[in-house]
């Protein structure tokens, strides 16, 4: 199978090694030295003391990789724009996209059951609309990353997370179609796993309560997600804002399963904390604007997601990292 994967950082260059070394034909939009380096040495996979290599096709320019049978989309919510210009060289007739990303994604309205409620105006996911002029429904399929990894030297990206490395896909209207029985089985196959959600945007939903969340306390803050739950001064805290993260989320699908402080918490630093210490754009929009917006219309009183919304958009955009469109 022809298979790009489109932003291929930390967590695009694991999953292209896995896919790779499983027998199909991987090809890796990136950039800068991380492109230069898997063009001269292959793509490189550190897990634990083991180490895996596979050849791939990259470039910056995704017309030189030719049409492809799948697209999975790695890129973070502040790239993903980018697609709409660079997607078309990519395509066959029936190639579909993978939209794999943290937050509320652009297609979140597209597809949706009748029971859903009404979601709130989300244009500023897309502005301008040039997602939706450039994909058409039929190729969106929703995907959620559970894996963490961290690029540690150019070619070179190590799975922090040997235990928990899964792709949940879906259609956007959650139908049981054959491409996504398919693909599963190809990411089964390439030892990434991908059980079937009753709702991709279950999933959705599941993985940001924690990031919309804990994670950003961990940007307010400056620490781990362990040390977060752990600090005294925030134990009333943060209990009280995750009954509002889940109320958000069980008002949209209310078979989500809460999050409670109680769970785990791994001793590292979610993105959104390493985006600002590494001076990248902020997917504040997707994190913390979009579930905001959900609450309002759900007509939910979110004090305490309000105040550190705000205090994390004004974060970033004092560091010139975000920008609210």
């Amino acid at each position: 199978m022809r298979i790009c994967i489109f932003g291929a950082g930390a967590v695009g260059s694991h999953f292209a090694v896995r896919l790779a070394l499983a027998g199909h034909e991987v090809s890796c939009v990136m950039r800068g030295p991380h492109l230069e380096a898997v063009k001269s040495r292959g793509l490189t996979l550190r897990v634990g003391d083991a180490r895996f290599n596979a050849k791939v096709s990259a470039s910056a320019d995704p017309a030189a990789l030719g049409p492809q049978d799948l697209v999975i989309s790695t890129l973070k919510a502040t790239s993903v724009a980018s697609l709409a210009s660079g997607l078309r060289p990519l395509l066959r007739d029936d190639t579909p996209v993978v939209f794999a990303q943290n937050g509320i994604p652009w297609w979140y309205d597209i597809g949706l059951s009748a029971d859903h409620p009404a979601t709130p105006d989300l244009s500023f996911l897309d502005p301008g609309g040039a997602l939706r002029a450039a994909i058409p429904r039929e190729r969106i399929m929703g995907g959620v990353i559970f894996s963490s990894n961290e690029v540690i030297e150019p070619g070179v990206v190590a799975n922090l997370s040997p235990d928990r490395n899964m792709l949940v896909v879906g259609e956007c209207d959650d139908r049981a179609s054959d491409r996504i029985a398919k693909l599963r089985a190809v990411l089964e196959g390439a030892s990434i796993a991908s059980a079937p959600p009753p709702q991709i945007r279950e999933t959705i939903w599941a993985k940001l309560l924690t990031n919309m969340s804990m994670s950003v306390l961990c940007l307010l803050t400056g620490q781990t997600a362990r040390a977060v739950r752990d600090e005294p001064a925030l134990q009333q805290v943060i209990p009280r804002l995750l009954d509002e993260a889940n109320a958000i989320a069980q008002s949209c699908i209310p078979t989500v399963k809460r999050v409670t402080r109680s769970g785990p918490a791994p001793e590292h630093k979610p993105s959104i904390l390493q985006d600002y210490e590494l001076g990248r754009a902020m997917e504040i929009d997707v994190l913390v604007r979009a579930p905001a917006a959900f609450a309002r219309a759900a007509g939910l009183s979110t004090p305490m997601l309000d105040l550190i919304a705000g205090l994390a958009m004004q974060k970033a955009r004092d560091k010139g990292l975000y920008k609210a469109g």
